[in-house]
């Protein structure tokens, strides 16, 4: 064993190399401002315990998440035998034979090894083999050096057991594979004495192993193997629809500093472990854009480490505009990260600050313009909001001159879009068909600020938020419902979190299922058709409205045939997040058309069913422009359910 002052003296270095590598994120989270992330602690402990334990989200991805999972498990186990190693050199007599070092922990230390081997043979092969696209732009180097060095504390751990079996100072009962080694070796005439010496040596360069190991790990992207946990114990526990306003104390809206990120933030950027899936999962990265969640973390990160060094904006420069704006804040990558990081909320803080400098494309300022002057993004006089109830054949209620039972909030799209328009009305039809009380707000009605918020328009969406709002408190109703997901993500989520009333808030789609199970609206029977659903990104990922979809296509009597992305991993259309606003400059393939075409791909559906108004416009707008309108046809839930009583209205 090392002198005790050796190893000591050893153990003192690595911890100061250590240290020097991670100074830049100590002084970071230093200085960083506040994020109130220690409430509910015992909550977040459940929920830390169970991800880590369970692997939840690296086992979507199987065999990423098996080798994961077998690192994990395995260096848990070595554990022990880095304890042993250290405990015997810095005190002398150290053992854990009384706690059954030399049968159980022996057995274990043996069998994950093993698993230890096999798991860096499987993550090299997917790294150098397989190479899967999302790898594209992480550090292929960085990871070699992490394999070489977990293989290098593996195999000399192995080897310190077999020669210690050699040479008689290690019992070889409870080791199978250090005493298969040991027969090998001895089989080559290692005799006892060199067999010892043999085992000094591997006990070194297992202790050397560990501490560089320990020592390259804070400037390693596999720093996460410490900062993983913390940082989804300190995940956010606000509904995911709500969007962190402004802190006061920042003094400006947006953030655009890299100072100006909070501790949480902070912490993200450095737990980042290169994987790619939120890369992968990015339909503005597949459209051929310039946004990667991942290089956009990275980069934050690279800014971070750059303590001060750094030349030029945060703005323009580390991060570009185009970046910014690229992304349909659909929140896929957040939804894959293994370890939560939030991506999503630090692009909406950057652009709030380039919507408070003015710097957006044409075609949005136009959009905010509208929605500022008129309500609505199309420009539209407000008195027109309600034009389409003209040709129902019956008379819907002003909800804020007389008691409604469900009080309709339309929408921009449902209520202007002709493709849109033509779903509001059927809508309407089924629900007077079963019988429902219903009204809307006509003219009082005004966009809900959802993706005005979500494009960086922070004042304009506080405003349209207290225009609704004093809207709905003036009306007297039991619940709320709306075709548009955006809306109903306002409306449920981000209007409680101002101090609105809490309202039942329901989707079309939940409200129809009630009445379809109820039995207020009876249907008549289907074709048995096979339709494929598109989950739209603000109903299913942020609200989780993933069944009553399902459900209604069951009762109309069609097949419903999944597309590989759905429910929680949907692929988003594109027009989330102020991006049906924007223009399509860089656009290799519209997200939109991608979709369609998977669709497609699956060979025998011919309806493509949306939830959702802007869905119904950009998969409309998609079937046009591959011209595939003989082939799949966009409908809305809605177009399937055909009431008994109505048949022929």
């Amino acid at each position: 064993m090392p002198p005790p002052l050796a190893a000591l003296a050893l153990i003192l270095a690595t911890l100061l190399v250590a240290g020097l590598r991670a100074r830049w994120l100590i002084v970071a989270l230093a200085r960083a401002p506040a994020a109130h992330r220690w409430d509910r602690p015992w909550q977040r402990l459940r929920f830390a315990a169970a991800e880590v334990g369970l692997h939840r989200r690296l086992l979507q991805r199987r065999l990423s998440g098996t080798f994961h999972a077998m690192i994990l498990s395995g260096f848990i186990v070595l554990l022990s035998a880095i304890i042993a190693d250290f405990g015997a050199a810095l005190f002398p007599g150290f053992s854990l034979r009384p706690i059954g070092g030399d049968t159980w922990i022996a057995l274990l230390q043996d069998v994950f090894g093993v698993v230890l081997i096999v798991a860096i043979g499987l993550a090299a092969w997917h790294r150098f083999v397989l190479r899967p696209s999302r790898f594209a732009g992480s550090r292929t180097a960085d990871a070699t050096i992490i394999y070489l060095f977990v293989l290098a504390i593996v195999l000399s751990m192995l080897t310190e057991a077999a020669a210690g079996i050699v040479a008689g100072i290690v019992p070889g009962g409870w080791r199978p594979v250090g005493s298969a080694l040991a027969a090998v070796f001895a089989a080559a005439g290692l005799p006892p004495d060199a067999a010892a010496g043999l085992r000094v040596g591997a006990t070194w360069v297992h202790m050397l192993s560990v501490l560089g190991f320990l020592a390259y790990i804070p400037g390693s992207k596999h720093r996460h193997m410490f900062t993983a946990i913390p940082n989804i114990f300190f995940r956010p526990l606000t509904p995911r629809g709500v969007l962190p306003a402004p802190p006061p104390e920042r003094g400006q809206v947006g953030i655009s500093d890299i100072g100006q990120f909070s501790w949480k933030d902070v912490l993200d950027t450095a737990s980042c472990t290169e994987c790619g899936r939120c890369q992968a999962a990015c339909p503005a990265y597949a459209a051929g854009q310039p946004l990667s969640p991942k290089r956009l973390i990275m980069d934050l990160r690279d800014r971070l480490m750059a303590d001060g060094a750094a030349d030029g904006p945060l703005l323009g420069g580390a991060i570009s505009e185009q970046t910014l704006w690229a992304c349909t804040t659909c929140r896929a990558c957040m939804s894959v990260c293994p370890i939560h990081i939030e991506h999503v909320p630090k692009i909406v803080e950057m652009r709030r600050q380039l919507v408070e400098e003015a710097r957006v494309s044409p075609t949005l300022q136009e959009a905010l313009v509208n929605v500022q002057r008129t309500g609505n993004s199309m420009g539209k006089p407000g008195r027109q909001r309600a034009r389409w109830t003209k040709d129902l054949g019956f008379k819907v209620k002003d909800a804020r001159k007389e008691p409604v039972d469900v009080l309709w909030f339309v929408g921009d799209y449902a209520s202007f879009d002709p493709r849109a328009q033509r779903v509001t009305v059927a809508f309407a039809r089924l629900l007077r068909a079963a019988g429902v009380d219903f009204g809307i707000l006509a003219d009082a009605e005004q966009n809900s600020g959802n993706d005005v918020r979500r494009a960086g328009e922070e004042g304009l969406f506080q405003m349209l938020a207290k225009g609704n709002i004093d809207a709905l408190e003036g009306c007297t109703f039991s619940r709320i419902v709306t075709t548009d997901p955006h809306s109903l993500n306002a409306l449920r989520q981000e209007y409680p979190a101002l101090g609105a009333a809490r309202h039942t808030v329901l989707h079309h789609t939940e409200l129809l299922l009630q009445l379809v199970e109820n039995g207020a609206l009876r249907l008549k029977p289907g074709t048995g058709a096979t339709v494929t659903y598109h989950d739209p990104c603000y109903l299913g990922r942020y609200n989780g409205g993933f069944d009553a979809p399902r459900a209604l296509i069951a009762h109309a009597g069609y097949r419903l045939h999944e597309m590989d992305r759905c429910r929680e991993n949907s692929f988003c259309c594109g027009a989330g997040g102020g991006r049906i606003w924007g223009d399509d400059t860089g656009v290799i393939e519209r997200p939109s058309e991608n979709r369609i075409k998977e669709a497609l791909a699956l060979g025998d559906a011919t309806l493509f069913v949306v939830a959702c108004p802007k869905d119904m416009v950009m998969y409309t707008a998609a079937i046009e422009a591959l011209d595939v309108r003989d082939r799949l046809a966009v409908r809305d839930i809605v177009d399937l359910l055909e009431p008994a009583e109505i048949a022929t209205a």
